[in-house]
This record gives structure tokens, sequence and C-alpha cells, in this order.
């Protein structure tokens, strides 16, 4: 069977008998089983996706299928899917199954997608590399020595692969981008609270964001569409009605940071990408204009003190006494915590749990958690008045391109500082795209990050389209 790109073209072959959903099923299967190395997927769905894809078959027959017929998608560790086991790629939840499903995962079943299985993460959501799972790090297609980009690596690899069509991942401050960056494919970031929150393994409440994989900019608009809105099972989820798409003419103003091109923790290849699309933007009369923002190098101790912080309660409930891991050790009441969660949690998340805590203490609260509020607010204010006179924020995913597997190991501020392009967005809870741009020598690839308005998903789509499309690449 040839890979497909695009739903679209998977739903013209399907309605033109060319193919069958069972058929585009055991094509992912037989992927995921070819690729274990890589090792995407902690589970695979498999008997429950072929029953699945006969029943949507026959949908298809009687024209009675929902929009998404054809759409076989993944599920990051850290979505629930009831009946089915979730463990936030952690010890602490082994063998726990979900009694209930994740909205955004439930809205795509009900418009006949097929869930496939639940991909590798990142432990909780925590790290940059797909190299914190208790269930073995994450491999990256493109050169198996390199890492996928985290936290949700295997939900990348899986679209990058083959594996499946799209995939829902999670993203705190840059954990869909710079997945998709590494990967070479494309992965949005909506705004906070365009998309429920029901269903997700909370690492922090204030800046997880669910998001989505796909290869093309067209197909992560349709699962957006489907996937946003409001949740009444999720007070935090917007009412903001979500508008499509539109193909606009008009010249476009746009920003980008200095500090982008004259960091010298930017790597060469990355900084000359990021020339070339802003010339070709130049070439093509819009207006293109070099922006100093001195607040980016307090984005990321912000957000690193303020997730933290947050992980610290969330995290409380895996205690040993309510579900997950006991401590077989336990003499006591408090011994049975120590050592439950001591033996639960791998070292970055026991490293974050630490860091919350002491900058909630009473001692340090109002030095560290409270200032990073204020400073947060700030951020979120001079990131809104940038947007207020630019259309867009044209800015690299990540300063690198994907780094070699344990290459950070001895040095967790190197692996922090990955995230240095992506946490604007996310302390300023607007929507961020990567879309792949280009490659280095090693034939890694690069992405392009573009941030806009607030809610205005429907802008970043179109642009992405349009910049994808001057590229010479298939959007």
């Amino acid at each position: 069977m040839k890979s497909y790109h695009r739903l679209d073209e998977i739903q013209n072959d399907l309605y033109l008998g060319n193919t069958t959903c069972s058929e585009l099923v055991e094509h992912y299967l037989k992927n995921i089983e070819d690729k274990q190395s890589l090792n995407a997927f902690i589970e695979v769905y498999k008997e429950e996706a072929l029953e699945r894809a006969v029943q949507i078959d026959e949908k298809i027959k009687t024209k009675k299928a929902g929009k998404l017929a054809g759409l076989v998608f993944g599920i990051k560790d850290l979505l629930c899917y009831q009946n089915h086991q979730v463990s936030g790629g952690s010890k602490i939840l082994e063998g726990f199954e979900s009694q209930f499903t994740a909205t955004a995962v439930q809205r795509l079943l009900n418009e006949d997608a097929i869930v496939i299985g639940r991909q590798n993460c990142d432990e909780f959501g925590m790290g940059s590399s797909n190299e914190n799972s208790a269930f073995g790090h994450v491999k990256n297609a493109a050169d198996e020595s390199r890492v996928p980009g985290g936290s949700s690596g295997g939900s990348a690899v899986a679209v990058q692969a083959d594996m499946c069509l799209v995939s829902l991942g999670t993203d705190t401050g840059g954990s869909v981008r710079q997945p998709a960056s590494f990967c070479g494919i494309v992965g949005i970031k909506p705004t906070y609270s365009r998309v429920s929150r029901w269903g997700l393994l909370a690492y922090a409440s204030s800046f997880d964001t669910i998001g989505v994989f796909a290869k093309s900019v067209a197909d992560c608009e349709l699962v957006l569409q489907t996937i946003g809105g409001h949740d009444p099972n999720d007070a935090t989820s917007s009412r903001e009605p979500i508008k499509p798409v539109l193909v606009t003419k008009g010249k476009y103003k746009v920003a980008y940071l200095k500090e982008a091109l004259s960091s010298e923790g930017v790597q060469g290849e990355v900084k000359d990408t990021l020339k070339s699309t802003l010339a070709q933007l130049q070439s093509d009369d819009h207006t293109v204009e070099a922006i100093e923002f001195p607040l980016l190098k307090h984005a990321l101790p912000t957000y690193y003190i303020l997730t933290t912080a947050e992980s610290s309660t969330n995290l409380s409930r895996y205690d040993g006494a309510h579900y997950g891991h006991r401590s077989a050790q336990s003499e006591d009441l408090e011994s049975m915590y120590k050592n439950s969660r001591t033996e639960g949690f791998g070292d970055e998340v026991r490293r974050r749990i630490m860091l919350g805590t002491f900058v909630l203490s009473a001692d340090y609260h109002d030095a560290y958690f409270k200032k990073a509020q204020e400073v947060r607010r700030l951020i979120k204010d001079a990131t809104e008045k940038i947007l207020s006179e630019y259309d867009f924020i044209v800015i690299p995913t990540s300063p690198t391109t994907a780094f070699p597997i344990g290459a950070n190991d001895q040095n967790p501020l190197q692996m922090y500082m990955a995230d240095l392009f992506t946490v604007q967005a996310s302390v300023s809870g607007i929507p961020a795209i990567s879309i792949p741009m280009g490659k280095d020598q090693n034939n890694l690839p690069i992405g392009i990050q573009v941030m806009t308005k607030a809610f205005e998903e429907d802008k970043i789509f179109a642009f992405s389209k349009y910049l994808m499309k001057e590229a010479q690449l298939d959007s």
C-alpha cells in the first residue's frame, strides 16, 4: 500500500473503492511491527483497531461515515482511554486502567477516526528528548542514534515513520513543536484552553495543552476543528468559536527575534533556514522586521519555576495510597509515601518535584513562585504588544536539530535550553506551530515556528500553508 500524506487523499481512495479502512489499519500495524526498534508505541490496539476498521468500512458503504473516516491516530501515554491502560510513561501508574476517555480522544472517535495505540513519552511530559520514559527512549526515524525530541517523542515518530496518520500529543513548554521540528513533521500547540484538558494526566495545569502531529497543516487544522471547543467537564476550556481557515491574499507584517540570529547557541543551519524563510517573505513584498525581546532570557527560568511548582502539586496524588505503585518495603505511612514515590518516579520527575516543592515553600514562595508569576504577566503582555503590531512572530522551533541520544545526560541545564524558543508561546498562552522547512548537513530536519494572537489558529494555518507552498513543500 502507498504511504498517504493527508486525510483527503485517503478518503478519496476510500470512496473510490481503491482501498479500505481495514487495509489502512493493516498497513500501519505492519509498519509498527517492522519499526519496533524506534520504540514509539507502548501498547498497540491491534484487534480493536481491526474490528473498528470493519465497522467504519460498512459506514462508508452506506454513506453514513463521520468526517474523519479513514483517519488512524495514536495517543500520547498521558491521555485517558476508557478501559485501557494509561501510565504517563511512568512506573508509578504501571497497570492502571482509565475509567473514562479524554474529551479530545472521544471527539475523534465520534467522527469515526480509529485509534491504533498509545505512544511512548517522557515521564509525565517532563523532558525534551524522550529519554525519560520508564519504557525506554524513543529513536528518531531520520537517524536512530538521535533523539526524537520530547516529551511527545513517540507521538512524533509514529507520524514520521508512517505508523499512523495523526497523533495527539501534549505541549506544556514545547512538547509538540520541538519533536515535530526534530522529526520533520507539522506540530500545532493551540491557544491554551482551546482544547479540553479533561482526561489529560496533569503536569502543569496552567500550561498543559493538547496538540496535534500530522504530515500536513491541513490535517492539523481538521483535527483541531474536531477536538477544540468548550467542554463542560473542563471549566478552563474556552467558548471562543473555532474559525474556518480562509485563504488570504493580503500582505503580512512579520516580526522575528534578533536573538534567533545573534545567539551563539543557535546552530548555523537553523539560522540559515530562518534567514531563507524571511528572505522569501521579503521577496513576496511582505513586511519583515527584526525586533528585540529582552524578556526572552527570563522566559525559560519563569517557565521552569512555575511548571515545577505545579508538578509538585499535581503529582502529589501519586502517593502509593490511592492507586498506582505501592512499595513492598513500607513499614509505616511515611515510609510508604517515601518508598513508593522513590521507586515509582524517575530521576527527572523527582528532580522537578523537589524543585517545585522548594519554590513553593514558605521561605521561598515570594522570592521565586510569586516573582515568576509576575514575570509571566510581563512576558505575556510584551508578546501580545508585539502581536498587536505584527501578524506573526517567526523564529526557529529549536536552537539545534536532533542531538545524539545520551548527549545531555549529565547536563540537565543544557537539556532545558532545547526549550529556549518554544516557552514564550507557552508562558503567553498563544498558539504556535512548527513546520518543516529544511534539513542540516546530516539530513536532520529543521523546523520553523510561527506564533500569533490567541484564538487565531485559522490565521496560523493559512500562513503556514503559504510558507510551505513557497518552500515547495506539500502542506
